[in-house]
Parts: C-alpha cells; structure tokens; sequence
C-alpha cells in the first residue's frame, strides 16, 4: 500500500511539475510538423535515450520486477513519445536502480526534480572488440584430466552479451550436454523456426535488446564466434577453405550451456552496443541465472566506474557470484589504453597461439615468410615483381602495367580500401599480391580473407628487404604455400592490438590481467554457408576472441569448484598464469622484446595449471566497497552497490595497493612501502615459503616469510614491502616502472604475483 501511494505522488508531481513548467514544452509537443512524426526517434534530436539511477525505497529489495517498472514508469510524463514510440526503453533493478528512456531534455529537467532521482547519464555507445587453442591451453581430450574432471563444463551456464546467434550451426549441437540446472530461469525469444525452437540443451536462452531485432540475427557474426570460442561443443573436420586449420573445433567449455543477450546490432555498416541495452542485457543475465557473463565490448574510456553503467551492473552481478570477464581493447600497443579496467571485472589481453597458415616468397637469393588464408594447392611460377613507393593506387596512372606480374603493397589503414585494391588488382590481370603489413604491428599479422588466391602478408620486418629488391633491375619472385604449421615459436607473443595498461582510472592496479589468444583465432562463422563444413568457420582476431577464451576457463573452474567465489577464480587463473613461452624463453611483445606487464597482466592463462592453485587471493563484496572509498568517495559507494544507506565509515577505506588482489603495485620510492595481503588455502596442507624475484636496485621483504596451512579454508596474512633504489632507475626499460614478483612455494605448488613499482603513482600515505 505504501508502495502504491508513493508511484501516485511521483505521478501527481510530475503533473503539477507539467502545468507549472516553461509553455515551450506544450508547444514543442503539440505543434511539431506532421513530417517528423515519420522520423525514427532515436535520429531526431528532440529525444535521446537517458540511462537514469535512482534512490530505491526500502523495500525495493522486496519488489517484483514488475513493480520496479511500474514504478519507473511513475517518472515519465507519458508511455510513448510523440512519434508513438516506448519511452521506457529498460527497467533495471538488479545492475542498479532505475530505468533507460527517451526523454527530451526538458522533459529529463522534470524527472530530475522528482523524489528518488539521483543522476542521469546519456546513452552511450560501445565497440565489438574484434580449434587449435583449447589445447594450447592446456585441454586436450587424450593427454589432460582436467577437461573431463571438470565435466567440460556441464552444468555452468556462460551468458554472451553481444551481436546475436547463429543457433544452426554444428557448435550449438545439444550433443552431450545435460539438461540445464534446475535453478535456470531463463527463455528463448526470437529462436522459433516453423513453430519450432532453435534452443535446445545448449542454447538454454536467447533474448534481444535491439528494438525488435531477433537475437538469431547476427549480422555481424561477432556473437556467433565468441560463443563458439567460450563454449561450442566438439566439431569433428573444421577447417577454413582448402582445409586450413584443419581438426576438432571445440570451445573452452564444450558442454556448458549458454544463454545469448542481443545487445549490438549493424545499422549503416557500424556496429553500435547501446550502454541501455547492455545493461538490460546484463540485467535479464543476472535473474535468467547465469553463472559467467562474457563482455566482449570496448568501455568509455576516462570514465569513473560511478558513471559507467557497465561497470556498476558488473559490481552487481559479482556480488551475486557471477564472474564478469571483459575484452581489454584493441587500441594497443599505445599505454594506458587498457578498457574495462574496474577491479571487479576479469580483462584480457589478446595474444598469439602456435599456428600458423604459412606462405613463402622466394626472390633473388632469398626467402621470406608471410602467411595466407586462402591458399593455391600450385606454387605460384616466377612472376615479375612490380612496386610502387606511395600505394598500389598508382600504377595505372604511372603507366605501370600489373598483368601477370606479382605486386607489393603497404596495407592500409582500412580494410575496405584494401579489399577494394586487392580486387582492382584482381581484374587487371596481377597473379598475387603481397601485403607489406604497417611497422606498428611488428610481428603480428591479423589474416584477413580477401577471397581470391595469392594474397600473402608479410609483416614489415620481413618486408623490408623485399621492397628494396623490388626496386632493382628486373626483380621478380615466385610463392609457395605451406599450409597449416603447428609448434610456432615464440607462442605466445602479446598482439600488437591488444591493449595496455596502466588503467587511467584505477592507477594502482594492474590492468589488463592476463592474456589469452585473441590473434586469427578459428571458431563458427555466421554466413557464407554451402554444403562444406569449411565454409562454416572463419577467422577472428582482437581481445574480444581472447576474453571467451577466459571465460570458458572460468566455467571450467565454477563445475569443479562450484563454492569458490569470483574473486578466487580470478586469483587461480592469474597466479598460475604461464610468463615464459613455447620456447622456455620470456614472453614476447609484437617487437619481440620482452613483454611488460602492462601487456600482458600476470602472464598466459593455463587452464589446468588454473584448476589446483594451491593459495588464492580472496575478496568479498565488502572488501570491493572499501576500495571504491579510497578511491571515489561515499557516494560513488553508493551508486555502484545501489545501496543509498551504505557508508565509508562502514565498510572503511583503503588505498588501491591495499586491495587483496592477486597482483600488487606500489608506488616506485626509495624509501619502504608495505601493503597487506591475505592468501586463503584451497588445497591440502602445506607449507609455502615466499621466494621474490626483481632486479638488484629492487628490494622486496615478506613477512612471514613462511606459512603453513593444516585445512583448507584457512587463512594467513602478510605484509609485502617494497623499496627502489633511485640509482637503479636508468636501468628500466622506459623509465616509468619496476617489475618484480613474489612466488610461494610448496612441494606441489607455485603460487605467483607481479608485484610493480611505478613512478608517479599516488601513494595514499603508503
């Protein structure tokens, strides 16, 4: 009854607030052309979708949903704008209190007024961060327990907020896969086909955010492809065109079930993830009863986690146990570029895995490798080689002619104006193209499908040599093809593209925090079907391939260890992660120097390794509270928990560096810096002795020094203190940090941590 008389004097006040307002909103409303009334809402500037939070009653908790939105529609002077659209375009009540909605400003100006109203924040806009890896993680049917311990994943359902799905293709089979768990509350919308639905044992939902969009829609084939990759079932005889790649293609978590969020759609050729649908998507996970979320989708960058909606609704998905894992970005390898950066989430970097699709060009007396995705079973004859300084556009002005000759080019910045060379290459007669990939990407070499034989791209080191032997007299050259070659060296190696840190807004911890292949990763394809299983799979790179993987491993872990909370899942994949690579050597970045942290977090995720940590770092919801105090304040504490009632003064306040997270950074000084740190035992009983590694002007001292565990469960703590000296500071690679690490060791264990010294960094009193 309260509940009621409180929507009814919302509603009376939005009236009074009506007639007493400015007449120029009446008139706007009332006297608008008729011709606008055929405009599409979200074009016309007079609306925009607003994402607003509000100030719960008490018994808010106690709600239905459908309550919640009745009372989110008290704040609204109408059901549908002028145009005869919904204006509530979202109700949220478990990311956050509030609502998303199509407001003009002045009609916002009145909700703003209203009791209960905290903040609004205008829609914002996110990017699709765009066979052989499960076994580079450590899975393999033959040679690994784990897999199979873990039940492949049975019983974890991963939720995948993104572009859409595919649901025929052969990943999606059912084949396998139990019955979803009891606790499941979700459904399928939009899946029907012959009034028969697409979900089945494996695809246990699928809803769509994006108007009327139907979730099986995936333009895109982004969604499709990151779903495979986090959880496609066993697909015997993938392969690219021509058999490339070829093998079993399989997710992460092959017999996890999984539920799709359409939340991105393709309009004008740009992909567009609206924060409102996004965090309805995120919503509708959290009380369909998801047990991991996938966010393969670029964040606001320079935007505190107060006035991010993503970051918020993830802060309440983890505190129901739901672990978060986010793509890092692909604006790398420019620093501090790192998104999703809030603790909370898990962010991945992308990196390499050891395959490669391998070409070679030989010219004079020399040989160099590229690689392609579609490839010619005959070598390419010696062709004369032609090349021009500027771009390939030039030719025909130059006179230059192209037919039956092979032809460099630089890539270019679009891979649309590329395409468009490459085919106009095509139709004059060049028997193959070489692509001289940009300097910036080093090593790494997205492949692209060009659909035509004979493109090969070399990166630009390679390249060099032969575009200077392009410029001699009569140069020419011939290419082979080599197929698929496994055990590259060197794997991994972090991806040019990827992301790094450190974060812009939390200074203090280190982001991204680890690395999974995220570089030509081959998984379901969308489109281009034909009766050939080679058609049914493509090739993707970015940190959006690179988190799915993650969170496969993630529904791994939750089968085999279904009382462990996010934060200790996160703790065991970041400090068993691999640093060395294939080759026993440190991981590389795209220059093949040694990697720092800020590109790869605490190192390569290994699956098996992740499963049996020994130790875990722990943290609670509580503990998350404490740091959101030190580092924004009591009322970004009480936007990002919805709880208006919660203070600082009653969860406390720390500095970053005090954070229980499973890496550690400090701010670079010559004089002491101690930060506390709790490791909890999850395995048998043992005793761990601290080892510490870092360069001669590091100084790093735990104490104790040694513990011993008798169950699991129990905890120890320890003070971790770090000193610099400032002599040693010319010997930094750049001279803005310090990288060390502290390793526990036990008979069975190695629990590591970075641990990052970092001039500049706040340092709270530390």
């Amino acid at each position: 009854m309260a509940m009621a008389s409180f929507r009814l004097g919302l509603a009376t006040t939005f009236l009074l607030l009506l007639l007493l307002a400015v007449p120029s909103l009446h008139s706007t409303m009332g006297e608008a052309p008729r011709a606008s009334f055929a405009q599409d809402p979200k074009e016309d500037p007079a609306y925009r979708t607003y994402i607003v939070f509000l100030s719960p009653p008490a018994d808010a908790d106690a709600m239905s949903r459908k309550a919640h939105r009745q009372w989110h529609k008290s704040f609204l002077p109408s059901t549908r704008t002028e145009f005869g659209e919904t204006r509530l375009v979202c109700s949220y009540s478990a990311v956050f209190h509030g609502f998303a909605a199509r407001l003009t400003e002045a009609e916002l100006a009145l909700v703003a007024k209203l009791p209960g109203f905290l903040r609004a924040l205008p829609d914002g806009k996110r990017e699709l961060l765009t066979t052989r890896t499960p076994s580079f993680l450590g899975l393999s049917r033959d040679e690994h327990r784990f897999w199979s311990d873990a039940g492949y994943g049975r019983g974890v359902v991963i939720g995948i907020l993104d572009s859409g799905i595919y649901a025929k293709h052969l990943s999606f089979r059912d084949d396998g896969v139990p019955e979803p768990p009891a606790r499941w509350n979700g459904t399928c919308t939009g899946l029907e086909e012959s009034e028969e639905t697409l979900c089945n044992r494996k695809l246990v939902g699928a809803k769509s955010f994006v108007g009327d969009a139907d979730p099986a829609d995936d333009e895109e084939g982004h969604g499709t492809h990151v779903a495979a990759t986090a959880t496609g079932n066993f697909v015997e005889g993938a392969s690219l065109p021509g058999g490339l790649g070829s093998g079993t293609a399989a997710g992460i978590a092959p017999l996890a079930h999984m539920a799709v969020y359409k939340v991105c759609s393709t309009q004008d050729e740009n992909s567009r993830c609206d924060d409102s649908s996004i965090s309805c998507g995120m919503e509708e996970a959290i009380h369909d009863g998801v047990d991991v979320i996938n966010l393969s989708l670029g964040s606001q960058v320079n935007t505190t986690f107060d006035k991010d909606p993503i970051a918020i609704g993830a802060f309440n998905a983890m505190a129901k146990g739901i672990v978060v894992v986010t793509a890092g970005g692909n604006d790398g390898p420019k620093p501090s570029t790192v998104l999703n950066d809030a603790p909370w989430l898990l962010t991945v970097g992308a990196g390499s895995v050891d395959r490669r699709f391998d070409a070679e060009v030989e010219y004079g007396e020399s040989l160099v490798d590229g690689e392609a995705l579609v490839q010619d079973p005959a070598p390419v004859g010696l062709r004369p080689l032609v090349y021009d300084d500027d771009d390939c556009f030039n030719f025909e002005a130059n006179n230059i002619t192209t037919k039956n000759k092979m032809v460099i080019c630089k890539a270019a910045g679009d891979s649309e104006v590329q395409a468009s060379i490459i085919r106009s290459l095509e139709l004059s007669g060049a028997t193959g193209v070489l692509l001289i990939e940009d300097e910036v990407l080093g090593y790494t070499m997205p492949l692209r499908d060009y659909h035509s034989y004979n493109v090969i791209q070399i990166n630009s080191f390679e390249g060099r040599d032969l575009m200077d032997y392009a410029k001699t007299l009569n140069p020419s050259a011939r290419a082979f093809f080599s197929g698929t070659v496994l055990g590259v060296e060197h794997s991994p190696t972090v991806a040019s593209f990827s992301s790094r840190g450190p974060s812009r807004i939390s200074r203090g911890l280190l982001k991204p925090d680890v690395l999974a292949p995220g570089l030509n990763i081959l998984a379901a394809s969308a489109g281009g079907w034909s009766d050939s299983r080679s058609s049914k799979f493509k090739v993707m790179s970015g940190t959006s391939m690179a988190a799915p993987h993650v969170a496969g491993v993630v529904a791994l872990l939750k089968s085999a260890h279904p009382d462990w909370s996010p934060a200790a899942i996160k703790s065991a994949i970041l400090t068993t992660a691999e640093t060395l690579d294939n080759g026993g050597g440190p991981i590389l970045d795209e220059q093949h120097d040694d990697a720092a942290c800020f590109a790869m977090g605490a190192g390569h995720v290994n699956a098996s390794r992740a499963t049996d940590p020994g130790l875990v770092y722990d943290l609670s919801a509580r503990d998350y509270a404490s740091y959101i105090c030190g580092l924004l304040g009591e009322e970004a504490l009480k936007t990002i928990t919805r709880n208006a009632s919660k203070t600082c003064s009653e969860v406390g306040s720390i500095p970053e560096a005090w954070l229980n997270y499973p890496t550690i950074m400090v701010p670079l000084k010559n004089t002491p810096v101690t930060v506390p740190r709790t490791l909890t035992n999850v395995g048998p009983a043992e005793t761990y002795t601290a080892t510490v590694h870092g360069p001669s002007w590091m100084d790093i001292r735990v104490s104790p020094d040694t513990l011993v565990f008798s169950e699991p469960g129990e905890k120890k703590a320890v003070n971790v203190t770090v000193t610099v000296n400032g002599g040693g500071l010319k010997g930094t690679a750049d001279g803005d940090f310090v990288e060390g690490s502290l390793i526990w060791v036990s008979t069975n264990h190695l629990v590591r941590s970075p641990i990052v010294a970092v001039i500049g960094l706040p340092d709270h009193g530390l």
